[in-house]
């Protein structure tokens, strides 16, 4: 995802219709020389998808903790209109399956936008005529390759401690659709509890991916 700033600063060039067009139609190595025409390199384009993921990891961490509020007030009635509830509880659940479906798609454009660069500057580095330029600058994407992948991973792990949140939540939906009774509630009670774990276990690797996200913005900059 490309970031309104540098949206406007590509609005002002003669080719920006081409590089709108060249992003709609997602034709990533075309798209990242029509960009780079207009003065947006790869790295950059990088450091913005790193900041969209991170992004989307801490909005996903608001909706599951809304989520857990939502489903712990649910379960804590003694008298409710149950309909009312399930309604209330789905929809937390798909707003929190649809900012899970965002992080996912926010981390794949990470890896794409990083693939083109380090292969690019793998290739580059033949260009060189000085051997000390060279080394210097085959160690240096020896250890930017490695910070990235110690935040890719970092990512990956906050996406992955989504799926038995959803899961979890998801079979109790359920649940609570097909069981609308009194009994589904105190049910319900029982899950709560291994909710609320697995949401604190998610937002612990969330936040950790998120400073390792920002240690890399900082360090590529």
């Amino acid at each position: 995802m490309i970031s309104v700033k540098y949206l406007r600063a590509v609005a002002s060039l003669p080719v920006a219709g081409l590089a709108v067009a060249l992003l709609i139609v997602g034709c990533s190595s075309t798209y990242y020389g029509a960009m780079e025409k207009v003065g947006v390199h790869k790295r950059d384009i990088m450091v913005d998808r790193v900041e969209g993921a991170r992004d989307a990891q801490a909005e996903a961490q608001e909706q599951f903790k809304s989520a857990l509020d939502q489903f712990d007030s649910v379960v804590k009635l003694q008298e409710t209109d149950l309909k009312k509830a399930y309604d209330k509880l789905n929809s937390e659940y798909e707003a929190s399956k649809e900012v899970a479906d965002k992080v996912t798609s926010r981390i794949d454009k990470v890896e794409s936008v990083a693939d083109a660069l380090f292969d690019e500057w793998k290739d580059e580095l033949e260009e060189y005529q000085s051997a000390d330029l060279r080394r210097s600058s085959k160690e240096k994407l020896q250890q930017t390759r490695y910070r990235y992948k110690e935040m890719l991973a970092s990512m990956h792990q906050a996406e992955k401690s989504m799926e038995p949140v959803l899961r979890i939540f998801h079979d109790n939906v359920l649940f609570l659709k097909h069981n609308l009774n009194a009994q589904a509630i105190g049910s319900l009670q029982g899950e709560f509890k291994n909710l609320k774990g697995e949401i604190d276990e998610l937002i612990s690797k969330m936040n950790q991916a998120i400073e390792d996200s920002n240690r890399f913005i900082a360090d590529i900059q």
